[in-house]
């Protein structure tokens, strides 16, 4: 429980500096002399970091001992907070939250791997979950400190609140974790074959499909509750904060709950969201039904989350470092798909309220193939 506690507090502190950009964009935007629209480009220069350089970190280190190399990550991750916090203009700043994002996935995927080594395979799901939690609270306690770090000390302490963060589990994880048993490594180009599987291509597909409706849903979070649901602008941080609330024990219980039966949870979870979400359609101009509807989306899209990790991580788990690396990039370019194809909905004449039939279209698109995959290989992965 130590080592888990200790490995989630590092995923809460990597993770709270990618989330917690949104929050600084004006103060970055003002003080480095540049519009928000470029400034926005932290974001998407983060996500690219992700889905490009974890996997390719993640397969150039696969010899390495897991904690020197969790060492060296959390190092890195100190090293581009510090280098933020310092920037002189906009391409430093930058360039330095690039070094960040290489390394926030393969850390994600060593931690998970350690995490999951340590429990029986029938807990998997359940131990990823609790250090995915960690996610869940830079969501809803990181980023909202870090931005009102940012208002009352400026950005530059943000960066160095999130630094100092890593810093400590660096030190912790240093102190308190021991090297992992030996165990047989791949080369690169041998877990890169193990990718290429049929089983782990649907499980990766899956991941990508079946958030891509979630993320797209919180991506206009608010034009969906203030412009068609009539919310005022000021309950927006409160809504927010439901939605991290039932996010939050989505993932928790949907760990626990997959471990258990999950060949059911998991199509039962995403028939669900599939309903909720029609529903939401639904009910998009009536306050307090689409507000409780955005909570259910959240306890569900995070509910689903776990078991998609567990299945990629049981389909390829000759190489799950790797796997967990690549999956972490199938998540963001679901994010970066989710972003674009709502932006055309919402520019669109019909407004953003079809925002909800076509995230319920992905979603149910995600049931089908985990049925087919199910069917297939008769058995969770």
């Amino acid at each position: 429980m130590l080592s888990l506690s200790i490995l989630m507090a590092g995923v809460f502190s990597i993770t709270t500096g990618e989330f917690v950009v949104a929050g600084i964009l004006p103060e970055v935007a003002g003080d480095l002399h540049v519009p928000v629209g470029t400034a926005g480009l932290l974001v998407t220069a983060y996500a690219l970091g992700m889905i490009l350089g974890g996997p390719l970190l993640t397969a150039l280190t696969a010899a390495v001992d897991r904690k020197r190399l969790l060492l060296a990550l959390l190092a890195v991750a100190v090293l581009g907070n510090v280098l933020s916090a310092l920037a002189a203009d906009f391409v430093v700043l930058l360039g330095a939250r690039v070094i960040t994002a290489l390394v926030t996935s393969t850390f994600f995927a060593q931690a998970i791997v350690i995490a999951v080594r340590s429990v029986p395979p029938e807990r998997a799901a359940s131990t990823i979950a609790r250090l995915a939690f960690g996610m869940n609270l830079a969501m809803i306690v990181g980023a909202p400190l870090g931005t009102a770090i940012g208002d009352r000390w400026g950005w530059r302490a943000t960066f160095s609140f999130v630094g100092l963060g890593c810093l400590i589990c660096l030190g912790l994880v240093a102190a308190c974790i021991a090297s992992p048993a030996e165990e047989p490594r791949r080369s690169a180009t041998a877990e890169l074959r193990v990718i290429t599987r049929g089983p782990v291509l649907f499980a990766l597909a899956l991941t990508a499909i079946g958030n891509a409706g979630v993320l797209m849903v919180f991506t206009y979070f608010a034009p969906l509750l203030t412009d068609l649901a009539g919310h005022p602008s000021r309950r927006l941080p409160m809504l927010l904060l439901a939605y991290g609330i039932g996010a939050t024990l989505g993932n928790l219980v949907g760990g626990t709950l997959y471990d258990k039966r999950p060949r059911v949870f998991q199509p039962a979870a995403l028939g669900l969201l599939t309903a909720v979400l029609l529903g939401s359609w639904l009910a998009a101009r009536m306050p307090l039904p689409a507000a409780v509807a955005m909570v259910l989306i959240g306890a569900l899209g995070f509910a689903i989350i776990p078991g998609m990790q567990a299945r990629v991580l049981g389909a390829a788990a000759a190489a799950p470092t790797l796997s967990m690396a690549v999956n972490a990039s199938a998540y963001q370019l679901a994010a970066a798909g989710a972003g674009l194809l709502g932006g055309v909905i919402a520019d669109s004449a019909a407004g953003p309220r079809p925002i909800y039939l076509a995230a319920a279209a992905l979603t149910a698109c995600a049931l089908a193939l985990t049925v087919r995959v199910q069917i297939r290989w008769k058995s969770p992965v």
